[in-house]
C-alpha cells in the first residue's frame, strides 16, 4: 500500500509536468490545426534558461534559502518571458509563411526547427548533463510501515502549487478575457474571426507565446525535480506530452492536463510493478489503445468536416 501511495504522488508530479507541456501542443493545434513538434525543444530551452538564470542569481548572491527562493522566482518569470520570445520568433519566421501552404510543409518546418534548437543548445552548452545543487531535499512523512516511508517532498509540493496556479491563471485568460474570446473565435473559424475584426496573426503569435511560457514553467519544474538537464531532454518529454494531448483529446485543454496526469501515472506505476525498461512502451501502448477505441481522445470532440 505504501509503495502504491508513493507512486501515486510521483505519478501526479510527473503528470503535472507533462500536462503543462501538452497544453501548448493542444493550444496551437486547436487554433491553426498544426502539431508544433518543436514544442518539446521549447520546453528544453526553458529548462536551460532556468539553469543559466539560477546559476547567475546564486553566483551573485550566494546559496541560501532566501537566494534559492529568489532564483526560482527569477527562473519562472524571466524564463517564461525569454522562452516566449523564442517561440514568437519561431512562429514568425518558420511557421507563419507556411500557414497557407499544403499541410505537410509546416510539419517539415517544425521538425527542422526542433533539430536546429537541439543542435544549437548542444553547441552552445555542450553535450554533457548540466546539474544544479540539490534543492528542497526534505519532505513531509505521510505514513510509514515496515521501514518504508511515504514522503511528499517539498519540491513536489512546489510543483503541485505552481502548476495549479499557472493553469488557473491560464484558464482565466482563455475563458474570461478578450484574448481568450479571440482565441476561441479563431479556433472555430479563422476566416470569420478575421472578418469580424480579430487580428488572427496576432492571436496566433500570442498563443505560441503562452504555450511557450507554460513549457518554460514545465522546464523549471523539471529542473527542480530532477536537478539535471541536457540538450536531448526535449525529445522524450515532448513526445510524451504530445501523447498526453492526443490521449486527452487534441484541442481540449482539460484533456491535455488529464492526459498528462494519466501518462505520468502509467509511467510510474509500470516502473514500480513491472519493468522500468518498458515504461515508455506502456505509455505509448495506452495511446494506441485509446486511438483504436476512442479516436477523438478522452475529452475531445469528434471532428466535423466543414463545408
Amino acid at each position: 500500500m505504501e509503495v502504491f501511495v508513493q507512486q501515486v504522488i510521483n505519478g501526479l508530479t510527473l503528470g503535472a509536468i507533462y500536462g503543462l507541456i501538452a497544453v501548448g501542443y493542444t493550444m496551437v493545434f486547436g487554433i491553426i490545426g498544426m502539431v508544433n513538434f518543436a514544442h518539446g525543444d521549447i520546453f528544453m530551452i526553458g529548462g536551460f534558461t532556468a539553469l543559466i538564470l539560477f546559476l547567475l542569481v546564486t553566483g551573485a548572491f550566494g546559496f541560501s534559502a532566501a537566494t534559492v527562493f529568489l532564483a526560482i522566482m527569477v527562473c519562472l518569470l524571466l524564463g517564461m518571458a525569454l522562452t516566449g520570445l523564442w517561440s514568437w520568433a519561431i512562429e514568425k519566421l518558420a511557421y507563419r509563411p507556411l500557414r497557407g501552404s499544403f499541410r505537410l510543409a509546416p510539419l517539415i518546418s517544425a521538425i527542422g526547427v526542433s533539430i536546429a534548437l537541439m543542435n544549437f543548445v548542444q553547441v552552445a552548452q555542450g553535450a554533457r548533463n548540466k546539474p544544479i545543487p540539490p534543492l528542497l531535499r526534505d519532505g513531509i512523512k505521510l505514513m510509514e510501515r515496515d521501514g518504508f516511508a511515504v514522503i511528499l517532498s517539498y519540491k513536489q509540493i512546489v510543483i503541485f502549487l505552481v502548476t495549479a496556479t499557472v493553469l488557473a491563471i491560464f484558464w482565466y485568460v482563455v475563458q474570461k478575457t478578450p484574448l481568450g474570446r479571440a482565441q476561441r473565435a479563431c479556433e472555430q473559424d479563422g476566416k470569420m474571426a478575421s472578418l469580424l475584426g480579430i487580428d488572427v496573426d496576432r492571436t496566433v503569435s500570442i498563443t505560441f507565446i503562452i504555450g511557450a511560457a507554460l513549457a518554460a514553467v514545465a522546464g523549471v519544474m523539471y529542473l527542480i525535480y530532477y536537478g539535471v538537464i541536457s540538450f536531448a531532454d526535449g525529445f522524450i518529454p515532448g513526445v510524451k506530452a504530445f501523447t498526453a494531448a492526443v490521449l486527452g483529446g487534441i484541442g481540449s485543454l482539460p484533456g491535455a492536463v488529464l492526459g498528462g496526469l494519466i501518462i505520468g501515472m502509467v509511467e510510474t506505476m509500470w516502473s514500480a510493478y513491472f519493468s522500468i525498461d518498458y515504461k515508455d512502451v506502456a505509455a505509448f501502448m495506452l495511446l494506441a489503445i485509446t486511438l483504436i477505441f476512442l479516436p477523438q481522445g478522452l475529452l475531445g470532440k469528434p471532428e466535423v468536416e466543414k463545408v
